[in-house]
């Protein structure tokens, strides 16, 4: 036989009503108090009003407040007692320590903006308003190494840090002081050291003061990027600066000479080449490279039919004199109106001191050629130029040695 269920007495049931009555109340609770710490940074107000109870987002409020544009009296005493509840509720709340720090300052007690900004620093290294705020604070007591050291900790804790401080501590290393204390933070090789670097190089204050950076670091032994050296390098010389643009690239091209060409045998293997450097051109139908070639390289080039232009150069700063161009050809194919040529012009108004024929040939070829630069050109552009061809493989060929050097140094002309 089945036995009958027992009934619950009026009592019991008023019991279990009571409990899931509470369930359901935390249950709201809970659930509003969540999305109020969803929401806490994009409407913290109404955060606020979903978990009052919550310090965190009570100081998120009080922060907001107190950082309002041109917040008045009422407002800054709200954030203030906002505030000061926020850490009674959670004696952890970044934010209402940094809030409290900002409403002294505003009222000019600036002896409690440091107490409470020092506290939320030691509640959170993190917290990146707390440190933007040691940042001002140390500069505005000249303290240059307190607020690199704010510098170094914002930008390793936080994301949003490079987007706010890269573009002020760039321009700022046109400062001999600060660009100091600059090397020796990046000496010890902060994680954001590659970034600041390279950043420097594209947004900073003027070419010089960015090369005389790079130099200071690479005599610290800190690491500038390919691409960063060429940037200054280029930055001097579309400035105008020219002896300080060689000067640079000396350094890092150490067996470089200023009254010949560079590289002639194509050894330099670099993922960004300065205007000094050897440098292949690519365009429509021209593809060049400079590629390995046993204990040396070699520059390569293909042109289809039609196409034409400049496929490898370099630019220099040659003394005025009679330079001769000496070097080596292979596997050259052109046509006998086609042949590629070797031009040097002044970089500034484009006229040519020059030209001389590739010979074609089937395997290699040396070739030679003159140039005079003229006392009024103190920056020149050496090129390799192919000629539009109407045969169906166009024109190709390799250069394995190319030197410019003066004529009067090496016997002249025969």
């Amino acid at each position: 036989m089945r036995r009958r269920r027992a009934q619950r007495s009026p009592v019991e049931w008023m019991v279990r009503v009571a409990l899931a009555m509470i369930a359901a109340v935390a249950g709201i609770v809970s659930i509003t108090s969540s999305f109020g710490y969803v929401i806490r940074g994009k409407d913290p107000a109404r955060a606020h009003t979903l978990a009052r109870s919550d310090g965190r987002i009570t100081g998120q409020y009080a922060s907001t407040l107190a950082s309002t544009t041109n917040p008045d009296v009422a407002g800054l005493r709200r954030a203030r007692r906002l505030a000061a509840t926020a850490l009674k509720q959670d004696p952890t709340a970044v934010a209402a320590a940094s809030a409290l720090g900002i409403e002294a300052q505003l009222r000019g007690n600036m002896r409690g903006a440091r107490r409470a900004f020092n506290y939320a620093m030691v509640l959170s290294r993190r917290d990146l308003q707390s440190q933007l705020w040691a940042i001002e604070d140390s500069v505005s007591r000249g303290d240059v190494a307190g607020a690199l050291r704010h510098y170094d900790i914002a930008l390793r804790t936080s994301r949003y840090a490079p987007d706010l401080l890269f573009p002020v501590l760039a321009a700022a290393i046109a400062d001999p002081q600060i660009r100091s204390a600059v090397v020796r933070t990046l000496a010890a090789k902060p994680a954001w050291n590659g970034f600041f670097v390279d950043y420097v190089a594209g947004h900073g204050p003027d070419p010089q003061s960015i090369a005389d950076l790079f130099i200071a670091l690479a005599r610290a032994s800190v690491v500038v990027s390919p691409n960063a050296q060429r940037a200054a390098v280029d930055g001097l010389v579309e400035a105008g600066k020219l002896d300080q643009a060689w000067s640079y690239y000396r350094m890092i091209r150490p067996n470089v000479k200023r009254n010949e060409s560079h590289d002639p045998t194509f050894v330099a293997t670099l993922d960004s080449r300065s205007i000094f450097d050897w440098r292949p051109r690519n365009d429509v139908g021209i593809n060049s490279s400079i590629q390995p070639n046993g204990k040396q390289g070699v520059f390569d080039f293909a042109v289809a039919s039609g196409a034409g232009g400049p496929v490898l150069e370099q630019s220099l700063l040659l003394p005025a004199g009679r330079y001769r161009l000496k070097g080596i050809s292979q596997d050259l194919t052109a046509a006998e109106g086609s042949r590629p040529y070797w031009t040097l012009s002044c970089q500034a108004n484009k006229a040519e001191f020059g030209r001389f024929d590739l010979t074609p040939s089937e395997g290699t070829k040396d070739f030679e050629g003159y140039f005079t630069v003229p006392q009024n050109c103190p920056l020149q552009l050496l090129q390799l130029v192919t000629r539009p061809s109407d045969a169906i493989g166009g024109v190709s060929g390799r250069i394995v040695q190319v030197r410019l050097v003066s004529a009067q140094q090496h016997g002249g002309e025969k």
